[in-house]
């Protein structure tokens, strides 16, 4: 299994520098990416092969880039124009170009169904301005009147560290080479579809420094297969702690998922008042009013629990703290803390820690939870979700899957997964509590923490991605709910090399 990084720019060129350095040419890098872009444009837009095809060429290699896809798309019989903004600058651009002018035509097609965006590489920043912007204009007109656009490695413009995208190119297909850009990750709206492609970096590309991208083949291979002879008590038993008054749904939710990710048993314990509507609405889980002492958690949970989930519509007060601080003290096991069961403990990472213990748990804060547990602006949460999760980490002692577009998911030890699955879909109430179901499920039959997170991560994006079948408006978590069934039984998609991995387009576009 290939493993994709999520890297930087900086981590990307230096894989580039690295196989230059190993032996391999920068000519016949720029060869690969640009051939191997204009196989998998040819792949995706069929048709557009019949109908002239315009190629905004930069100075720099992104734009040798582009004229190798020009000679190579041309060679398919397209007929192809090139708008250059700007004359090459190195000599493998300068070939690259001598080598596509022959088949290729000068400036640019006002009928052209697809263009090709080869103006700014990866380490570009800031607000395009001159030539290029003019160029990147020109590509946004051409969209605006039908045209697709695919994008070289990243679109010009966007920033591929931060995914900022102040006068960025628009993509309906990104095809970047080697790794997955952070940036990408982030500004999924202006990359569209993205695939990553391989030019044969091999032990040049990034190594255990840069978090690993999970997709479905990591996931099942990471999810231990449910036996011909398995019972309930071998699937796990799962307690969800959470359901204050008006909040009774939360735990509900979680209960549901977890059912649908393949747990044996489920307890949901909840506020005394809220026992009869869960009850009913869930009569598959038992339901139990929340501890009040150490006896009563010991009755209600260590004697019978596996893992439990605490958090979902718990509500943050005194009295919250006090059950969780009373629930981790008498349960050892597994624990998965969403929602109020941190906030509760905003601005003490190190007293929660202390709790925690060398137990493998799991923490699933949302950017905001995450500023109020460490003690930070959400700005810095934000600026820096790759890195600032490992911090929270080494303070609990615990995994912590931060949610966001991407969602990372950092270990005490610092090892980062980066899960990019999912859409606008779960940008909505009750799409946290789904998420805890399912990874305390897997936390329960998997033991370990950070693996569980991200394949719960994957899982729950790739749900969503189904739910929506493109859309955002009009799905709800009914859809949720049965698309999580095709996701646990979804054959593997075929990539086939020299593909890595694909991300779909998602959102409204």
């Amino acid at each position: 299994m290939t493993l994709v990084r999520v890297t930087t720019a900086g981590e990307a060129t230096a894989s580039d520098a690295a196989a230059i350095a190993a032996g391999t040419p920068s000519r016949t890098l720029m060869r690969r990416a640009g051939e191997a872009a204009a196989a998998e444009i040819a792949r995706a837009y069929p048709d557009a092969l019949s109908a002239p095809i315009t190629i905004y060429a930069g100075p720099g290699n992104n734009g040798g880039d582009g004229w190798v896809v020009a000679r190579a798309l041309a060679e398919r019989g397209a007929r192809v124009y090139v708008y250059e903004a700007g004359e090459p600058r190195s000599e493998e651009s300068k070939e690259a170009r001598a080598r596509a002018l022959p088949l290729a035509s000068r400036g640019e097609s006002p009928d052209s169904r697809l263009v090709v965006d080869a103006l700014l590489g990866i380490g570009a920043k800031g607000e395009p301005h001159g030539g290029i912007a003019a160029c990147i204009a020109r590509i946004a007109t051409a969209r605006a009147n039908g045209a697709s656009v695919v994008a070289i490695d990243a679109p010009s413009g966007l920033d591929a560290d931060t995914g900022a995208t102040t006068g960025a190119v628009r993509a309906d297909l990104t095809l970047t080479f080697g790794t997955l850009k952070r940036g990408l990750a982030i500004a999924r709206g202006h990359a569209g579809r993205i695939v990553v492609i391989d030019i044969g970096l091999g032990d040049s590309a990034p190594g255990d420094g840069a978090p690993q991208l999970v997709d479905a083949r990591w996931v099942r291979s990471h999810v231990p297969p449910i036996s011909a002879e398995a019972h309930k008590g071998t699937r796990k038993k799962l307690i969800i702690i959470g359901g204050e008054m008006g909040m009774a749904g939360a735990p509900m939710l979680a209960a549901r998922a977890a059912m649908r990710s393949g747990i044996g048993m489920v307890r949901i314990v909840v506020c005394r008042d809220n026992l009869p509507v869960v009850q009913g609405a869930v009569p598959e889980a038992p339901a139990h009013a929340w501890p009040e002492s150490d006896d009563e958690v010991q009755a209600t949970i260590t004697s019978w629990a596996d893992s439990i989930v605490i958090g979902p519509g718990l509500g943050a007060t005194l009295g919250s703290r006090a059950l969780v601080e009373r629930v981790l003290r008498g349960f050892r096991g597994p624990v998965l803390l969403d929602a109020d069961a941190l906030n509760v403990f905003a601005g003490e990472a190190e007293q929660l820690g202390a709790l925690i213990g060398d137990r493998a748990a799991l923490l699933t804060p949302h950017p905001a939870e995450f500023a109020r547990l460490l003690g930070v602006h959400i700005n810095d949460v934000l600026a820096h979700r790759f890195e600032i999760g490992a911090k929270l980490a080494a303070r609990t002692r615990a995994s912590v899957l931060l949610k966001g577009v991407p969602t990372v998911v950092s270990s005490p030890a610092g090892e980062r997964l980066v899960s990019c699955a999912g859409t606008p879909v779960l940008a909505a109430a009750g799409s946290g509590d789904l998420l805890s179901g399912i990874a305390g499920t897997l936390l329960a039959q998997m033991g370990n923490a950070h693996t569980a997170g991200a394949c719960a991560a994957w899982v729950h994006g790739r749900a969503a991605e189904i739910a929506g079948r493109g859309y955002v408006r009009g799905v709800t978590f009914a859809n949720f709910d049965f698309a999580l069934r095709r996701v646990w039984n979804e054959p593997l998609h075929a990539i086939e090399p020299p593909v890595l991995a694909e991300l779909p387009a998602v959102g409204e576009r």
